[in-house]
């Protein structure tokens, strides 16, 4: 785990190298060019043998998502051993952002912070359901956990019992599926993207 978070230091320390996306990312880079008609069954197509990574390039409901993860060159660290525990806007949520958000947070100037937003979603260590209840509930209400570049993220129940996560910018995200396993860890399934605090370079 303590190399997997000096990872991902050693990516925000060298931002001014892009690396090569994987061999899979670049042959299908092409494919994923218009976004697909949603259906309601988010995650079916996952399978826990395969990574995280791999997971959510398979799953059309993810294809926004899968897509910051690539141009800020994280496809390896998000398929890596870990474990991880991954928190996953479907499409629908990056619909919710206001507009021009994501294309300016992909252009090479915002790349720090394409890279501190994707890594928002990513916990290390393997979080379920279960977990999350019993932090919550030990935290007198609310619950913090610490992201892979160190953000604090906060959980909570709302009125109807639904876990409900907290952005460092005051914007929650309800869990709508919980526990996907995956071979380096778990997904959730979150409804908002959920952004850090940026630093000011």
């Amino acid at each position: 785990m303590k190399k997997l978070v000096f990872t991902i230091g050693l990516i925000l320390g060298s931002l001014s190298l892009f690396a090569q996306a994987s061999a899979v990312d670049s042959a299908h880079q092409t494919a994923k060019t218009t976004q697909p008609v949603l259906k309601n069954n988010e995650g079916a197509k996952m399978k826990p043998t395969d990574d995280a990574t791999t997971n959510i390039y398979n799953s059309p409901e993810f294809w926004s998502f899968y897509r910051t993860i690539r141009f800020a060159n994280l496809s390896e660290t998000i398929r890596s051993r870990g474990p991880l525990t991954v928190f996953a806007p479907d499409n629908d949520a990056f619909t919710k952002l206001p507009p021009g958000k994501i294309d300016s947070l992909l252009e090479p100037k915002r790349l720090p912070d394409l890279i501190a937003m994707v890594t928002y979603h990513v916990v290390p260590g393997v979080l379920k359901a279960k977990d999350i209840l019993h932090a919550i509930k030990a935290g007198n209400g609310t619950a913090t956990f610490i992201t892979l570049t160190g953000n604090k993220l906060m959980a909570k129940l709302d009125t109807n019992r639904n876990i409900v996560l907290i952005d460092e910018n005051g914007g929650q995200s309800v869990i709508s599926k919980f526990d996907i396993q995956q071979n380096n860890g778990v997904i959730h399934i979150v409804n908002a993207v959920l952004m850090p605090k940026f630093k000011e370079i």
